[in-house]
């Protein structure tokens, strides 16, 4: 078999490359369907895109590379796309896009612009090795216990990164990279909920409250935080952990919109035989107060609170500090820090610096987004640029 472009992975970038790469394309991946990381996202109405993308809303080794091809295909770019084809929309918080009905309509997008594009898909083939003769890439493909040679002019890898492996996630790009001598940069899980070996929260599962949140490297954030059996989640948690090392306490706000000093003296004014933890659990979530009480001495009734000790408990719920055991690892994380070092693609059409004709996009290359549609921009941008260059 003989294409001009290969593609393989047939998640948002891919497709989406595989819309904008021209003719006499192929692309191939292992699952039963194509899209399924876009299925589940976004609680099944995928979040795909962000009304507020910026080079800043990235981590990379090299921060600026995400710039071009973030310019050159905005979210208003994937918007018009999205409204061309009928697809009803709306945004839920912090510039964070979701479809009104499902993220099916995502994919059947993304299926339709390839058909329109005529690009060829094949599902449930694997790869079994590339070589490169200078001037074709040959890859052996298996599917149903049948070998195909496929050579291709151009080769672009989507595959991905190691994040949710019950749904296919390995880390094939990877292996690619290196086979061509390309540089990886430190991986690990990211957009991950945090862990904690003596399970403190599980007592209040289920508890959510809006904080303001922080690794020791890294902005603040804020959002919701989630108390689960294994730990903490939530928005304001899961964008920390992208920014969060293993041995490092988190830095929390637990009331960053209530002035908790002034609060809590009034109510020693109105109700002075109240006791203190009842006071406080009218600022946060009472069974969260009951948690904490003994940590942060809560006791007594809000007449024997002085101005200082209030001064001092305000200050304590302003700085609450916790150091994680870990992450929940690959398993549920949504993105792969990490990845393919930027330094051996162009920025402009991510192709290869040392193979010429191949390609990496989406979330194998070391540029990863924020929570909140960040990453599924940087899928389209991505692609969008390599397919321009190929086509």
């Amino acid at each position: 078999m003989r294409v001009r472009t290969l593609i393989i992975g047939a998640g948002a970038a891919g497709m989406f490359c595989a819309a904008n790469a021209g003719p006499d394309v192929l692309i191939v991946d292992h699952a039963k369907k194509p899209g399924e990381k876009i299925r589940i996202s976004g609680g099944g109405r995928c979040n795909f895109t962000n009304l507020d993308v910026k080079a800043s809303n990235y981590i990379s080794r090299n921060p600026h590379f995400a710039k071009s091809a973030l310019a050159r295909y905005t979210p208003w770019d994937f918007i018009g796309l999205v409204s061309g084809h009928g697809i009803a929309w709306h945004e839920k918080t912090l510039g964070q896009l979701f479809c009104d009905d499902s993220a099916k309509d995502i994919i059947a997008m993304l299926q339709s612009e390839m058909d329109n594009a005529g690009a060829k898909l094949m599902l449930e083939t694997s790869v079994e090795a590339i070589e490169y003769d200078g001037s074709h890439y040959t890859v052996i493909l298996q599917r149903g216990g049948r070998q195909t040679i496929c050579k291709a002019e151009k080769l672009v890898i989507a595959t991905g990164g190691k994040s949710i492996p019950k749904m296919g996630a390995t880390g094939f790009a990877y292996k690619v990279a290196e086979q061509f001598g390309l540089s990886l940069t430190d991986t690990r899980p990211a957009l991950v909920p945090f862990t904690f070996s003596d399970n403190r929260f599980a007592a209040i599962s289920g508890i959510a409250t809006p904080v303001t949140a922080r690794a020791d490297q890294g902005p603040a954030f804020a959002e919701a935080m989630l108390c689960t059996h294994r730990g903490l989640s939530g928005p304001a948690m899961l964008q920390v952990s992208s920014y969060w090392q293993e041995g490092e306490d988190i830095h929390i706000d637990l009331a960053p919109t209530t002035k908790v000093t002034d609060a809590l003296k009034q109510a020693r004014k109105d109700s002075p035989r109240k006791s203190m933890t009842t006071a406080l659990g009218k600022l946060l979530p009472a069974r969260l107060v009951d948690l904490l009480k003994d940590e942060l001495a809560v006791t007594g009734n809000c007449a024997e609170w002085s101005d200082a000790r209030i001064d001092t408990l305000a200050c304590a719920l302003s700085n609450w500090s916790v150091k994680p055991t870990g992450t929940e690892g690959y398993r549920t994380a949504e993105v792969t820090l990490g990845g393919v070092d930027t330094e051996g693609l162009s920025s402009q059409t991510m192709e290869a610096k040392n193979a010429p004709g191949l390609y990496f996009i989406g979330e194998s290359v070391d540029v990863t987004g924020w929570l909140g549609g960040y990453n599924f921009q940087w899928a389209w941008a991505s692609a969008h640029a390599a397919g321009q260059a190929i086509a």
